[in-house]
Protein backbone atom coordinates (compact mmCIF):
# COMPACT_ATOMS: atom_id res chain seq x y z
CA UNK A 1 0.00 0.00 0.00
CA UNK A 2 1.60 3.17 -0.87
CA UNK A 3 -0.18 5.72 1.37
CA UNK A 4 0.35 6.46 4.65
CA UNK A 5 -0.48 8.85 7.30
CA UNK A 6 0.03 9.07 11.16
CA UNK A 7 -2.23 11.38 13.68
CA UNK A 8 -0.61 11.69 16.77
CA UNK A 9 -1.93 13.07 19.64
CA UNK A 10 -0.18 13.69 23.71
CA UNK A 11 -1.81 12.92 26.84
CA UNK A 12 -0.86 12.59 30.39
CA UNK A 13 -1.16 9.42 31.66
CA UNK A 14 -0.33 7.28 34.92
CA UNK A 15 -0.20 3.56 35.69
CA UNK A 16 0.95 1.01 38.00
CA UNK A 17 2.21 -2.03 37.27
CA UNK A 18 1.92 -4.89 39.83
CA UNK A 19 3.89 -7.43 38.23
CA UNK A 20 6.89 -5.40 37.81
CA UNK A 21 10.08 -6.43 40.36
CA UNK A 22 10.95 -3.06 40.62
CA UNK A 23 10.09 0.80 40.69
CA UNK A 24 7.81 0.53 38.03
CA UNK A 25 5.00 -1.27 40.54
CA UNK A 26 4.01 2.40 42.02
CA UNK A 27 2.23 4.83 40.82
CA UNK A 28 3.77 6.91 38.30
CA UNK A 29 2.88 9.06 35.03
CA UNK A 30 4.35 9.26 31.62
CA UNK A 31 3.54 12.59 28.93
CA UNK A 32 2.82 9.54 26.36
CA UNK A 33 2.80 9.93 22.48
CA UNK A 34 0.04 8.31 20.91
CA UNK A 35 0.75 7.79 16.70
CA UNK A 36 -2.03 6.10 14.96
CA UNK A 37 -1.03 4.91 10.90
CA UNK A 38 -3.55 4.90 8.14
CA UNK A 39 -2.82 3.59 4.96
CA UNK A 40 -5.03 3.25 1.48
CA UNK A 41 -3.67 2.47 -1.82
CA UNK A 42 -4.85 5.72 -3.64
CA UNK A 43 -6.00 8.99 -2.53
CA UNK A 44 -9.49 9.91 -2.02
CA UNK A 45 -10.41 13.15 -4.65
CA UNK A 46 -9.20 15.71 -1.90
CA UNK A 47 -5.82 13.44 -2.76
CA UNK A 48 -6.06 12.56 1.22
CA UNK A 49 -5.96 9.16 2.89
CA UNK A 50 -8.75 10.56 4.88
CA UNK A 51 -8.88 13.98 6.83
CA UNK A 52 -6.58 13.78 9.63
CA UNK A 53 -9.97 15.88 11.68
CA UNK A 54 -11.88 12.60 11.33
CA UNK A 55 -8.79 10.51 13.32
CA UNK A 56 -9.36 12.71 15.84
CA UNK A 57 -13.16 12.64 16.21
CA UNK A 58 -13.43 8.68 16.28
CA UNK A 59 -10.13 8.74 18.80
CA UNK A 60 -10.47 12.20 21.14
CA UNK A 61 -12.73 11.25 23.19
CA UNK A 62 -11.21 8.36 23.87
CA UNK A 63 -7.97 8.96 24.94
CA UNK A 64 -9.62 12.00 26.95
CA UNK A 65 -10.68 9.44 28.98
CA UNK A 66 -6.94 7.99 30.03
CA UNK A 67 -5.68 11.85 30.14
CA UNK A 68 -4.92 12.42 33.65
CA UNK A 69 -5.98 9.02 34.73
CA UNK A 70 -4.17 6.07 36.18
CA UNK A 71 -3.87 2.59 34.78
CA UNK A 72 -4.11 -0.68 36.98
CA UNK A 73 -4.33 -3.94 36.81
CA UNK A 74 -8.10 -5.00 38.41
CA UNK A 75 -5.71 -7.75 40.26
CA UNK A 76 -3.76 -5.17 41.67
CA UNK A 77 -4.43 -5.20 45.97
CA UNK A 78 -4.82 -1.80 45.73
CA UNK A 79 -7.48 -1.49 42.76
CA UNK A 80 -10.41 -1.14 44.86
CA UNK A 81 -9.15 1.68 46.98
CA UNK A 82 -7.95 3.70 44.17
CA UNK A 83 -10.92 2.95 42.51
CA UNK A 84 -13.33 4.08 45.55
CA UNK A 85 -11.16 6.69 45.96
CA UNK A 86 -10.44 8.81 42.50
CA UNK A 87 -13.60 6.94 40.55
CA UNK A 88 -13.38 7.19 36.83
CA UNK A 89 -10.28 8.56 36.62
CA UNK A 90 -8.64 5.21 37.65
CA UNK A 91 -8.83 2.81 34.36
CA UNK A 92 -9.11 -1.14 35.60
CA UNK A 93 -7.85 -3.43 33.39
CA UNK A 94 -9.06 -6.74 33.96
CA UNK A 95 -6.21 -9.36 35.02
CA UNK A 96 -3.61 -7.60 32.83
CA UNK A 97 -0.64 -4.85 33.56
CA UNK A 98 -1.62 -1.88 31.86
CA UNK A 99 1.92 -1.52 30.36
CA UNK A 100 2.36 0.47 27.14
CA UNK A 101 2.38 -2.64 24.68
CA UNK A 102 -1.49 -3.28 26.30
CA UNK A 103 -2.23 0.45 25.96
CA UNK A 104 -1.09 0.33 22.02
CA UNK A 105 -3.49 -2.73 21.65
CA UNK A 106 -6.31 -0.80 23.09
CA UNK A 107 -5.84 2.24 21.60
CA UNK A 108 -5.47 0.25 17.94
CA UNK A 109 -8.98 -1.75 19.40
CA UNK A 110 -10.83 1.42 19.80
CA UNK A 111 -9.89 3.15 16.54
CA UNK A 112 -9.97 0.53 14.37
CA UNK A 113 -13.77 -0.29 16.07
CA UNK A 114 -14.96 3.26 15.41
CA UNK A 115 -13.29 3.32 11.79
CA UNK A 116 -14.94 0.63 10.73
CA UNK A 117 -18.37 2.05 12.04
CA UNK A 118 -17.51 5.28 10.68
CA UNK A 119 -16.78 3.81 6.91
CA UNK A 120 -20.00 1.65 6.71
CA UNK A 121 -22.09 4.69 7.39
CA UNK A 122 -22.72 7.69 5.05
CA UNK A 123 -20.47 10.76 6.55
CA UNK A 124 -21.13 14.15 4.69
CA UNK A 125 -17.94 16.01 4.20
CA UNK A 126 -15.46 13.89 5.69
CA UNK A 127 -16.14 10.60 3.70
CA UNK A 128 -13.69 7.21 4.22
CA UNK A 129 -13.61 5.07 1.93
CA UNK A 130 -13.36 0.95 2.56
CA UNK A 131 -9.89 0.71 1.77
CA UNK A 132 -8.29 2.79 4.27
CA UNK A 133 -7.57 0.73 7.07
CA UNK A 134 -5.72 1.35 10.60
CA UNK A 135 -1.91 -0.07 9.99
CA UNK A 136 -0.43 0.12 13.29
CA UNK A 137 -1.06 2.29 16.71
CA UNK A 138 2.34 3.35 18.58
CA UNK A 139 2.18 4.54 21.92
CA UNK A 140 5.87 6.32 23.42
CA UNK A 141 6.04 6.33 27.09
CA UNK A 142 8.72 7.93 27.23
CA UNK A 143 11.30 10.11 24.54
CA UNK A 144 13.53 6.87 23.67
CA UNK A 145 10.47 4.19 24.52
CA UNK A 146 7.59 3.14 22.51
CA UNK A 147 5.60 0.23 21.64
CA UNK A 148 3.85 -0.72 18.98
CA UNK A 149 0.55 -3.15 18.41
CA UNK A 150 -0.70 -4.17 14.84
CA UNK A 151 -3.21 -7.28 14.12
CA UNK A 152 -1.12 -10.31 12.77
CA UNK A 153 -3.14 -10.50 9.87
CA UNK A 154 -1.97 -7.71 8.15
Amino acid sequence: MPFRVCKSFEIENGHMLSKHPDKCRFPHGHTRKVECVLRADTLDTNEMVCDFKVVKELLGAFLDTYDHALCMNTDDPQYAHFKAAYGDRVIGFPHQDPTTEVLAQAVFEHLSGRLALYVATVQPGYPVRAEVCLERVRVWETSSSWAEYWPQAQ
